[in-house]
């Protein structure tokens, strides 16, 4: 063989490994663009089934600030979801005994115990681009602080979730310690999504018009959804005032207020069959000084069961609470 022909030859394995790398190339991409959920009779895209965000529980709600100006590499994000999710599981519960509170639940207790840690992103928060909450305002600030003074004052001060009332949008929506499945069971025309803490379902009627009349308002808003194509947009809006509300980012005594004028559109994206791209965007110029986003995956689990959730602590609670704050006040 001479050399011009060897180099022929070579020429030829080149190209041929080239076209066949991008054939499988194309071939992956063509089988990700084709995939397609199931439609039902109305239209929609069948979303429905039990979907778990627990796997996001590892993940700050805040970017960490060895990540501030720079893009993290995906080695980085695995290594820092990796020692988080080991840090909690490693944690030994010693008792109620040695709490300097009133102490939590052993480990066995919570899901991300028994669930592996999704590497997905280095924060919750996608916007602003730095990963922070925005500042809340200077009256949410003073109604915050006043939460703490007086929540033992009676009990309409109390946190709404302690109350069994809601969580709200995003007590439910967030990955918190557990009950992180939720049910989403389709009709036509409506996408129910049910929430196992606090038996809470939100009804979310799909292409029904407008929102309803300004003068009624709820806890967890109006919302009003429609699909683009694969992913199902959530609009809500005649929020309730609630001075007391738990939210991610207000650690601390006091919880950050829900103002009226509050706005959240939410996308639910289908990425595969198995998992759902799931976004919020909040904006409340009266509580917080910009609008801001979080953003996680939802991973279908066909073996999450839901279970009764009575939420009566909260109700034995009060009693202990109140009389505790006015032992306090007579001391």
């Amino acid at each position: 063989m001479t050399m011009d022909s060897f180099k022929a030859k070579k020429a030829a394995v080149k190209i041929a490994a080239l076209v066949l790398l991008l054939m499988s190339i194309s071939s992956t991409a063509l089988a990700q663009t084709e995939w397609a959920p199931n439609i039902l009779s109305d239209g929609q895209p069948d979303i429905g089934g039990m979907w778990n965000n627990v796997g996001a529980t590892a993940t700050p709600l805040e970017l960490p600030d060895q990540f501030q100006g720079r893009e993290p590499s995906q080695e980085e994000i695995a290594a820092l979801i990796q020692s988080r999710d080991e840090a909690r599981k490693s944690d030994t519960w010693t008792g109620f005994e040695n709490s300097s509170g009133v102490g939590a639940y052993e480990n066995y207790w919570f899901d991300w115990f028994w669930s592996d840690a999704v590497a997905d992103a280095p924060a919750l928060i996608v916007e602003p681009r730095n990963g922070r909450r925005p500042a809340l305002t200077e009256k949410a600030k003073a109604i915050r602080a006043a939460n703490a003074r007086q929540e033992h004052d009676s009990a309409a001060n109390v946190e709404s979730g302690d109350r069994c009332l809601s969580r709200g949008v995003f007590g439910m929506m967030m990955p918190t310690a557990y009950n992180n499945g939720k049910l989403i069971v389709q009709s036509p025309g409506y996408v129910v999504i049910h929430s196992e803490m606090i038996h809470n379902a939100r009804i979310i009627p799909i292409d029904a018009g407008p929102h309803l009349h300004k003068n009624i308002s709820q806890i967890e808003g109006d919302p009003r959804g429609h699909w683009r194509g694969n992913t199902l947009y959530v609009e809500s809006t005649n929020f309730d005032y609630v001075a007391n509300m738990r939210a991610p980012g207000t650690p601390g005594p006091g919880n950050a207020p829900q103002h009226p004028g509050r706005k959240m559109l939410e996308t639910f994206t289908f990425v595969d069959q198995n998992t759902l791209r799931y976004s919020l965007t909040v904006e409340d110029p009266e509580t917080y000084t910009a609008p801001w986003t979080v953003a996680f995956p939802y991973q279908r689990d066909d073996e999450y069961t839901q279970y009764e959730y009575a939420c009566h602590e909260g109700n034995y609670a009060m009693e202990s609470r109140l009389s505790g704050a006015r032992v306090q006040e007579r001391d």
